[in-house]
């Protein structure tokens, strides 16, 4: 089956976004060489639904995010949900913050960024591509950053020359975690985390036929770490992740074991707890980490599904309150 052109089914995402800025409080502006700059949640206010569409941006346009809401009775009844038929195209090979951007600004200061979003099929050197077989060709690239400022020139340039376009055909969209947006577009991860810890577990990727992942909305928080924290709390408590694989049950039932964030060493903390314990050093916390609190997966040849995990209402509540 041919794989669609991520940047070029974004764009019409990226336009929409565009012509609605006033209306979703987003800034719209051009860099100093031309590319285009859309302010999600730095000196733009932004919002729910500006993080929304930034989400749906980052999966390259193959995926729904929508607002619902459980139980009114719950303390967090309203989520983030994100569905797929494109998972590991939309949410590898688009929606994962897999490529590294460091280099010099026009001060001589230090910056590093991780970008996500269509563009990183194009211009990004991720060994990840070679395993899907998949390289984007477009006329225009879309990326999306975590940040708390627009990219530097330098970082414009070497992502212009990596894309093999000129910087004018390049789109960069940014918030900072800490935002409503920002909030939103992170937490909107869920699925993209569970199939990022498959990988990790070596389970055939081809084999994830479909998928959607629900999250409690975060609240946005002040401060990085602090941000970074709830959003991953949001996964790592109280995500909850269905998955639709082709094989035997065997191998679904062992996924569906192994995949549920309460197999980490680490868990059990609120994040910021965890990522104060090892000194800010990100590397230091277990990778095995990073995946929904519970999850399903259904085998597709015998239509049996299994379950592991468990929400952790308790460690959310911590986080969040």
């Amino acid at each position: 089956m041919t794989k669609p052109s991520l940047n070029t089914h974004v764009a019409p995402l990226v336009q929409d976004l565009i012509d609605s800025a006033d209306a979703l409080r987003v800034g719209v502006s051009k860099g100093s060489l031309g590319e285009t700059l859309i302010d999600c949640g730095v000196d733009s206010v932004g919002g729910l639904e500006a993080g929304r569409r930034l989400a749906e941006i980052c999966l390259a346009g193959l995926g729904v995010v929508s607002f619902e809401t459980t139980s009114t009775s719950d303390k967090w009844p309203f989520l983030i949900t994100v569905h797929t038929s494109q998972p590991v195209l939309a949410c590898l090979g688009s929606q994962y913050a897999g490529w590294s951007l460091s280099g010099k600004d026009a001060d001589g200061k230090d910056f590093y960024m991780l970008g996500s979003g269509p563009g990183r099929a194009m211009g990004s050197s991720e060994p990840l591509f070679k395993e899907l077989d998949y390289r984007d060709k477009a006329d225009t690239a879309t990326l999306v950053l975590e940040a708390d400022n627009p990219p530097p020139a330098a970082l414009v340039e070497d992502v212009a020359k990596a894309c093999g376009l000129p910087p004018e055909k390049l789109n960069f969209l940014f918030a900072p975690t800490s935002s409503l947006a920002g909030s939103v577009q992170v937490a909107g991860r869920s699925l993209e985390v569970a199939l990022h810890k498959a990988h990790e577990l070596h389970f055939p990727l081809e084999n994830i036929v479909d998928g959607m992942a629900t999250v409690p909305v975060p609240p946005p928080v002040p401060g990085f770490v602090e941000a970074m924290g709830r959003t991953n709390d949001a996964i790592i408590y109280g995500g909850r992740a269905q998955l639709y694989v082709e094989g035997d049950e065997a191998a679904a039932k062992k996924l569906a074991e192994e995949l549920p964030s309460k197999n980490s060493k680490d868990y059990g903390k609120p994040f910021a707890e965890i990522f104060a314990s090892v000194k800010g050093d990100f590397y230091q916390i277990d990778p095995m980490l990073f995946s929904p609190a519970k999850v399903t997966v259904t085998c597709l040849s015998s239509g049996k599904s299994f379950e592991g995990g468990a929400i952790d209402d308790a460690v959310l509540d911590r986080s969040f309150s």
